[in-house]
């Protein structure tokens, strides 16, 4: 795994315009950046991402499946009281998953180490899916990467197949998000525009303006019911609004799960290490309030809320490398603390791999990059391309 630099392409915006990719600049800054790219081989790939992710996810699932028969766990996760037959219920029906995303300490060198699981909300899908394979094809065109250079990415066709396993040809599935959130919204737009080609017929609807009907269904403005979903709302929120005492009664079938309120929550990250101690890709870890779980973890340790996201409300102590994230109010349910695994530094810029899942397949691989060593919201992301150059060796 190399960063090397690479001239952008001269007409890169216009071909983020012309596929619909708006946010490439939010908020001033940029966010895609293709002035470099991460090079990686295909046994980085293979033995270094792609296999630990699905044991790993395997490993979540024993842990949901061990999670809803426990009060204690799911007291101790912060789920609602009032919610946790609904979570239950929702893992015994079998009800499916999407998608979700890990997040790797890795350089190439050693095993990938998980920071986290975005197993809810996971955005930076449609960049990853499809801009980066662009980038890709128009390199090679190019002539800026070799005609067999390839990509760890079948994420738009894997969420296409997922849909289409999921549902009947014709079948109306509503989509959700915040309607004035521009990335959200181009996530979701995207999403719909997956599920069509997978025969569907999507609809969207915001997250804002979903009802209730006199029999505690959920509809849509139009008043028509609301039989399958896909919310990019966290159920974390979901399960605390005033709403929530109908999601039982719903019949909504929701993508993400309820189930997933346990996996997209970093408490997994104590309650993985307690029942796989010493596994190679996870990290020491322990609830905040637990003394001797602490006593393990050393001086050099990150603490982070149950449930934030972006690197809100992170605190990481590590001597010269401490740093604090945004404060966005998190802390509220408690705090886990994780053994501080240093993101690997190339030329100053701190990177972050994510490794996408769909159902239960590893698919894809994403590359952010921040200057900081938490990664925030604004955090860049960077193309990736699987290159073998045998003895080929460049300096960070």
């Amino acid at each position: 795994m190399i960063r090397l630099p690479l001239a952008p392409r001269a007409d890169w915006q216009d071909v983020a315009r012309d596929m619909g990719f708006t946010f490439h600049h939010q908020d001033g800054q940029k966010y895609w950046e293709e002035a470099a790219y991460y090079r990686f081989t295909l046994d980085e790939v293979e033995q270094g991402i792609e296999a630990p992710s699905a044991e790993l996810h395997q490993m979540c699932l024993a842990l949901v499946e061990e999670a809803v028969g426990s009060e204690a766990l799911m007291a101790r996760l912060a789920i609602p009281d009032a919610m946790r037959d609904l979570v239950a219920a929702s893992w015994r029906a079998g009800a499916p998953s999407l998608y979700g995303r890990f997040d790797f300490a890795f350089d190439g060198t050693g095993p990938a180490k998980l920071l986290e699981y975005n197993a809810d909300t996971p955005t930076s899908i449609f960049e990853t899916a499809l801009f980066q394979w662009q980038w890709l094809e128009d390199r090679i065109a190019a002539g800026d990467l070799p005609a067999d250079a390839d990509q760890y990415n079948r994420l738009h066709d894997a969420l296409r197949d997922r849909f289409a396993a999921l549902f009947t040809p014709g079948s109306l599935v509503h989509f959700a998000s915040d309607a004035a959130h521009v990335e959200d919204r181009q996530t979701v737009r995207y999403l719909e525009d997956v599920a069509r080609q997978a025969k569907l017929d999507p609809a969207f609807v915001a997250v804002d303006r979903i009802g209730v009907d006199a029999d505690g269904r959920f509809v849509d403005e139009e008043a028509v019911l609301i039989a399958a979903l896909f919310k990019l709302y966290p159920w974390e929120d979901m399960l605390r609004e005033p709403y929530a005492r109908h999601l039982p009664g719903s019949a909504t079938l929701f993508l993400e799960p309820a189930w997933k309120a346990i996996l997209s929550n970093k408490g997994i990250l104590p309650l993985l290490w307690q029942r796989h101690p010493g596994h190679p890709n996870l990290l020491p870890a322990a609830f905040a309030d637990d003394p001797a779980g602490l006593a393990s973890i050393g001086s050099r340790h990150v603490r982070k809320p149950l449930f934030s996201r972006e690197g809100w409300d992170v605190e990481l102590v590590a001597g010269a490398d401490s740093a604090h994230g945004p404060a966005g109010g998190y802390g509220e349910e408690g705090h886990i603390v994780q053994a501080f695994a240093p993101l690997p530094v190339f030329g100053g810029l701190h990177a972050v791999v994510g490794s996408w899942i769909v159902g239960d397949d590893p698919v894809a691989l994403s590359v952010r990059e921040d200057d900081g060593p938490i990664t925030r919201d604004l955090a860049r992301y960077v193309p990736h391309a699987i290159v073998d150059e045998a003895g080929a060796a460049h300096p960070r």
